[in-house]
Order: structure tokens, then C-alpha cells, then sequence
């Protein structure tokens, strides 16, 4: 009897028998959870943090096919795969891309790929003429400038993404990154028009740039410099008040780096086995292959009114949580 005793008193609990399990076997079930997961079972145990920490299971959670990056991005090379993985996913440091017109980073939770378009990576119309716009040095981005609108009346700005370069199985949301400058005019009104675009299946929704978010009972009003084609002589002079947007469109947040960020829409990057892509508008499925491509676009042609003051820095893909 008391011999039994002892020897129940001896077994370890059941609850640490996962952790005699070896090493490799143990990394093997971590890597078929998430980077988030990992990093909790690394607080369990020694045993555990061996495992969750090695490079078998960081490597799972790296995507096999990064793209080329910039000289120096990586600079000095992380020690182990868990601090790449850390790198890669540091949002508030993205890499630049080989071209250094984009760059990239992980989402953190799910290592899906993001991207930043700059710019220059852009197209947009009379970019190139100095009266419309003009290239400005950038001190707070990854990217060295900007485009500033001088005055235009027609506004577009166009951009696209390779469906290769995103992660398969992922939700995006695509956002313009700008600022306003306070000489500004013309950007509130009419409201402007943001589309994402994969093959035939498009995502439209109306978007004003210079429209506020949480400023009270009048948060959908929207203070107006407007200036009709017709009359030049008002540039920025006429100023109406008391105008609300229209219910539904979407306007900016402030972000932490003190850019704004604008929604343009959002897809779903989803390859079945049948090689359908799936994006969210409804619901509708979109045929698409390695050579097909997300086409974003912000325009305001319509209006007919002169519009200044705003910085472009770029337009962002990740992954939508």
C-alpha cells in the first residue's frame, strides 16, 4: 500500500506529459499554429520555449516567396528566423523593395504580406507638370518624396498590385495615405470616388478627403472651399457652410504617424483549387491567374471645382484583421 503511494506521489502530472515529448516533434505541433500561439507556448516552459523559439517553427511562419528587398534592409541579418519573422512584421518600419518605390512588411498576427505603393510608384495625371504638382522631400516616411497638388480640376490617381505578391487565403483593405495642407481648397466637395478592381469584379464607394471623424453632433458636416471651373477668380474665396455628406461616405483617420489614412475598399486574395479569386462586394468569385492584378483608383473628374493642397505619400494594402 504504501509502496503504491509513493509511486503515484512520483508520476509527474499529466498535464506536463506534452513537454517529454522531443523537440522536433513538439516544434512541429507549434508550427501548425500561429505566431501569436508560439509566443505564448514559449512563456509555458523551458521545455517549451525551446520548441516554440527554434527556427523550424519560425520558418513556417515566413512566406517562401518574399520579394527582392532594397540593399541594406536587412542589415545586420536577424540571428534566428523568430527575429526575422519579429523584423519583417515591425509595421512601424517597413522594407523597402528592391526598386525602393515600395515597401513591404508582415502582418504580425497572421504573416500575411502588406505593402506601401509610393508615390512615385503611382500614376497619376499631369503628375510630371510642375503647375499641377510637384515632388516634395519626405522626412517622416520610408520613402524619400511625395507628390503635393498644386491645382488641379481633374483628380486620378491610379495604382496596382500584382496578385502574386499578396498572400493567398487573405482579406486586404487598401487605404490612401496623405496629408492636408492648411491652404487647402476644393477637396471636400464633391465627394470623390475610390475603386479596387480585380478583373471584371469591381469595388466602388465614394470617399472625401478632407471629410472629419468625431467632431460631435456635426461630424458628417464638412467645412468647403470650393471653387467652380468656371470662375477662377474664387480660388479658395468661397467658403459654404452648413453642407453635410452624403450618408455612407467614408472619411479619414489620423494615424499614429501623423499621416492621415483613407479606406478605398477591401478584397479577399483567395485562390481555390479551381483558381477562382474571391472578393468581398456581395459576393461574387473572379477567375484570375499569376498575371492578375489589383487596380486601385481615387478620382474626382466630375465636379468641375480646382482643387489644392494635398500631400500624397502612397497607398496601403494589409491585411484586414
Amino acid at each position: 500500500m504504501a509502496a503504491s503511494t509513493t509511486a503515484a506521489a512520483a508520476a509527474p502530472p499529466s498535464s506536463c506529459e506534452i513537454a517529454r515529448l522531443p523537440e522536433d516533434l513538439l516544434a512541429a505541433s507549434i508550427a501548425r499554429t500561429t505566431p501569436r500561439d508560439a509566443c505564448r507556448a514559449a512563456a509555458v516552459s523551458p521545455a517549451f520555449r525551446a520548441s516554440a523559439d527554434s527556427d523550424a517553427v519560425w520558418s513556417s511562419f515566413l512566406p517562401r516567396d518574399l520579394p527582392p528587398l532594397a540593399d541594406g534592409e536587412l542589415s545586420p541579418a536577424p540571428p534566428t528566423k523568430k527575429a526575422l519573422y519579429m523584423r519583417l512584421s515591425d509595421s512601424g518600419n517597413p522594407l523597402l523593395l528592391a526598386d525602393r518605390l515600395m515597401s513591404m512588411w508582415l502582418d504580425r498576427e497572421s504573416g500575411a504580406k502588406c505593402y506601401m505603393l509610393s508615390a512615385r510608384a503611382l500614376f497619376i495625371v499631369w503628375g510630371d507638370t510642375p503647375e499641377y504638382w510637384r515632388w516634395i522631400p519626405l522626412t517622416d516616411s520610408r520613402f524619400s518624396e511625395g507628390a503635393e497638388l498644386q491645382d488641379v480640376c481633374w483628380l486620378e490617381i491610379r495604382g496596382k498590385i500584382h496578385c502574386k505578391m499578396l498572400s493567398q487565403n487573405s482579406t486586404y483593405a487598401v487605404y490612401m495615405v496623405f496629408k492636408i495642407l492648411d491652404e487647402s481648397y476644393g477637396l471636400d466637395y464633391p465627394p470623390q470616388e475610390a475603386a479596387v478592381v480585380i478583373r471584371e469584379s469591381k469595388l466602388t464607394r465614394q470617399v472625401c478627403l478632407q471629410g472629419y471623424e468625431n467632431e460631435g453632433e456635426n461630424e458628417e458636416e464638412v467645412p468647403q472651399n470650393y471653387r467652380p471651373l468656371m470662375v477662377p477668380v474664387m480660388r479658395g474665396g468661397l467658403r459654404r457652410r452648413n453642407r453635410r455628406l452624403p450618408h455612407g461616405v467614408t472619411v479619414p483617420k489620423k494615424r499614429a504617424d501623423g499621416w492621415l489614412e483613407m479606406e478605398m475598399g477591401e478584397f479577399t486574395n483567395e485562390a481555390d483549387d479551381d483558381g477562382w479569386l474571391e472578393m468581398e462586394m456581395g459576393e461574387f468569385t473572379n477567375e484570375a491567374d499569376e498575371d492578375g492584378e489589383v487596380s486601385i483608383s481615387l478620382t474626382e473628374t466630375r465636379g468641375g471645382n480646382w482643387k489644392k493642397g494635398l500631400i500624397v505619400q502612397g497607398i496601403e494594402i494589409r491585411a484586414k484583421k
